[in-house]
């Protein structure tokens, strides 16, 4: 092995070890159980999983590894930046900014053209351009609503969610998955919204 070659391997190897600390970066959506909280490495693994069953329904043909790629690396800028919670709008005020900071930091520990390669990856994902950046949102999206619904709202109730608030952050779910967005709201929305745990601030307004 060459002096360049282990020192490669150091800085891959270490930026191994740094993003390890995913893990203890908490969310707010509960498991299934509803007694704990997911943390975002499970939240990326969950998504991976659900792209390779789910990518036949998305709007436009995807590469699904590329897909998957990009969600398994998307928030590891949260090691430093902390997850900022949907509904939390004065955290959203500073969230791409602190975001931004991490990615150069946390991206730049590794050699220059894989970092090249999983900073690319972050800013398609935030630009939300590509097919597969628009159907990466859509499983972004959907695995907390799916879990919430599943822990029968909790979260939503917690956070006194409002009907609103739920349909502005999915305002571009269906440009990536209609079919997924009518199921999602049908499945996982709209009964909680009928037991009154979503709190409803547009009475008389159906799917858009």
């Amino acid at each position: 092995m060459t002096d360049k070659e282990k020192k490669k391997l150091d800085q891959l190897f270490d930026f191994c070890r740094e993003i390890d600390k995913e893990k203890f970066i908490g969310r707010q959506t509960y498991l299934t159980d509803a007694d704990r909280k997911e943390n975002d490495a499970e939240h990326a693994w969950h998504m991976a999983i659900m792209t390779l069953l789910l990518s036949e329904y998305s709007n436009e043909k995807i590469d699904v590894l590329h897909t998957i790629s990009m969600l398994l690396i998307h928030d590891l800028v949260e090691i430093d930046a902390g997850d900022t919670y949907a509904y939390d709008e004065e955290s959203k005020k500073t969230q791409a900014d602190r975001e931004r900071r991490a990615a150069d930091r946390i991206y730049g520990l590794l050699p220059e053209e894989q970092g090249k390669k999983l900073y690319d990856l972050w800013t398609e994902f935030e630009e939300r351009k590509t097919p597969e950046a628009k159907f990466a949102r859509v499983m972004d999206n959907l695995q907390p609503m799916m879990l919430n619904a599943a822990t029968d709202g909790k979260a939503w109730e917690e956070h006194q969610v409002k009907l609103s608030q739920i349909l502005g952050r999915n305002e571009h779910t269906a440009d990536g998955s209609k079919l997924l967005w009518e199921y999602a709201y049908d499945s996982f929305i709209r009964p909680n919204l009928d037991a009154g745990r979503i709190k409803d601030d547009r009475k008389g307004r159906e799917r858009e």
